[in-house]
Parts: structure tokens; sequence; C-alpha cells
């Protein structure tokens, strides 16, 4: 084996995936060789990371899901993970641990902890995780994806944006093409895990636009499978051409190539759009108890490239409103397009390797 090693812990959805997968691809450019730590459920989600990266499935859980009893079993699944990633550890040791959150990531970072290997975490969004937040006093070094980012008392953050994949620095400013007397595509993404209230309002919102508008409309909406009939059900009644997925594996191609963004506020989601430039509707996780997707929103709102819409305010007829606003103004869906760029880090990626290498004594 050569090259050093780098192990990132990462959770099981895009948020935390795909800048881990854009850290991966950085750190295998530069010789170093890379493992993913996560759990089963993270495993589900590494389709995108180039082939040579080898994935550890470790034991790990969360308190979000489950009954008391496992619940209770939760902290024995931790530390069962963490010991069978001290052991791999200890066989072929890393130069550096990269947390990215989630609990699937806690047991590679324990284990990092007590082998005093060097390690940082990254946080994708404007609040800590709370498995970061457990991990920010223990670490080297904490990289913040979005500006401001809450810290605990004396913790300090280095800011380097959130890396995207480098399917989508690949369309990095690509050409926008503004809303006119033409086609226009309208991509609608509701974070990996999709969103019910999303795919029951865009329908809905756009079957409320004019009729002219409505046949020019092409939309390509990303719903859960359980979703997935009636979401294409009210296209159709809305008389609206619609492309309904429970997954987007083309989103780089999907974004470069439309005139609106109506989106989750995901980090992910911000960083890509921000990259690519294109104008935005976004609708921050209500449900979310740190609202960190309404932080997330702040950095394109204030530039004027995206219209925030909070979920306790959301209906059909406000949705519809704003989608015609967009879709109608030429002139001014181009400069939302341009101020989206004004907000992108295309060298996060770079800039959180060179934090690995700079812990590695590089």
């Amino acid at each position: 084996m050569t090259g050093k090693l780098l192990i990132i812990a990462a959770g099981g959805t895009g948020g935390h995936m795909f800048p881990a997968q854009a850290l991966a691809e950085e750190m295998l450019a530069r010789g170093w060789r890379v493992k993913l730590s996560t759990d089963e459920r993270g495993a589900r989600y590494t389709g995108g990371f180039p082939d040579v990266v080898d994935v550890e499935v470790v034991n790990s859980g969360t308190f979000a899901r489950g009954g008391l009893a496992a619940k209770l079993g939760v902290p024995f699944r931790i530390l069962g993970g963490a010991f069978a990633a001290w052991t791999r550890m200890r066989k072929d040791p890393p130069a550096v641990v990269a947390g990215f959150g989630g609990y699937p990531a806690l047991p590679a970072m324990l284990a990092a902890i007590l082998s005093k290997t060097p390690r940082l975490i990254h946080e994708q969004n404007g609040v800590l995780g709370r498995v970061n937040q457990l991990l920010a006093r223990r670490v080297n070094t904490v990289a913040c994806g979005t500006w401001p980012t809450e810290l605990p008392d004396g913790v300090e953050g280095v800011f380097i944006g959130n890396p995207v994949r480098g399917a989508i620095l690949e369309r990095a400013s690509a050409p926008y093409i503004a809303p006119g007397d033409w086609p226009m595509s309208v991509l609608a993404m509701g974070g990996s895990q999709g969103s019910r209230v999303l795919s029951q309002t865009i329908p809905a919102a756009m079957a409320l636009l004019p009729e002219d508008m409505k046949a020019r409309v092409r939309v390509a909406q990303q719903a859960r499978e359980d979703d997935h009939d009636a979401t294409v059900a009210a296209y159709e009644l809305a008389g609206v051409t619609a492309e309904v997925l429970p997954f987007f594996d083309d989103v780089p191609s999907r974004m470069s190539e439309c005139q609106l963004v109506i989106s989750r506020s995901g980090a992910s989601s911000i960083a890509d759009i921000s990259i690519i430039g294109r104008p935005s509707i976004l609708i921050p996780l209500g449900i979310a108890i740190r609202d960190e997707q309404t932080a997330n929103a702040k950095g394109l709102a204030s530039a004027g490239s995206a219209i925030v819409i909070p979920e306790s305010q959301l209906s059909a007829e406000v949705l519809a409103e704003h989608i015609q606003t967009v879709l109608s103004d030429e002139e001014g869906a181009l400069h939302m397009a341009n101020a989206a760029l004004t907000q992108a880090k295309p060298d996060a990626a770079k800039d959180l390797a060179n934090l690995v290498a700079g812990l590695a004594g590089e």
C-alpha cells in the first residue's frame, strides 16, 4: 500500500455524503488512499464515490428512530462500532480522519480520538449537527461550509465552504438561458430523502400558472417512491409535463439546463445552486430542530438570487406567484442567476484537502 491514508467518516444522507465524496476525489488526485467509514444505511448512498475508495461498514445508531429498547441499545452499538474501527486503524493507520456528521460518523471519529489520530470535522450547515456538536471540542480543526456557523464557546471554525462533486464543478458558471417564449425547465428537489410537502404543493402550484406558461414548462421533480403515483397524477391533472423520480443521479446536467430550481435549502443543494448559478425558490425544512436550513438559505437570499418561503407560509398560491414572477421576468431571472455565482466557493474541496494535508504534516 502506498500513499497516506485518509479515513472519511460520514452519515447516510446526501448532505453528508456529497461533500465527503468531493474530498475523496480531491485526496485521490493528490495520491492519497481513501477509506469511507459508515453504517449499513450510509453504505446505500456510496454509489457516487470512486471505485478505489474502500467502504468500511461499522455498527452505529441514532436516537431519532425506534422505540425505547432500540434507543437504549444505541450507545452499545456505537461503542461496538468504535472498537471495530479502532481495530482496523491499528492494522492500517490513517494519517487523518475527517468527519462529516451523522451518527454513522461517530464510530470512526471516536476511534480517532482514542488512537490520538489527527482529525477534523466539516459542518455543512450554519448550525452544528448533534454529532459534530459532540465532537467540536475534540478535534484539531472545525471546517465550516456555511458562514457564520454557530459554534460552542471557545471553538473557532475555518470557513472553507461546502465541497461539491467534480460533476458539479464541471458545470460551474454554466451559461444560463433566461426564461422566455420557449420551453422552460424547472428542477424540483426535496433533498436526498424527498419531501411529501413539496410533492403535493409544487404540482398544485403549477396548476395555477397561466395556460401559456404551463404549456412551456417542463418539470423534473424528485419525489419519494410512496408519493410517486400521486405526484404524477397531480401533474397530469394540472396539464403540466413532468418527470418524477425518487432520486436524480444527474443533478449537475439537469440544474445547468434549467431556468429555475425549487428546493429544500440543504447545504449541498445550496452549494450546487451557487456553483452552477441558477435562480431558486428555497423552502427550508420546517421540522428541523435547529432550523439550519433557514440559516443555509441566508447567503443566496441576501445576494438576491433566491426567494425563501418558510414552510409555515407555503401554499400552492404563494408558490405559484413566485414561480410566475421568476419565469415571466427574463432580466430579473438572469440577475438572480448571476447573483447566485457570487456565493460560490468552487475551491472548497481543495481548501478542505489543504487542511487535511496540514494535519498530516505536509
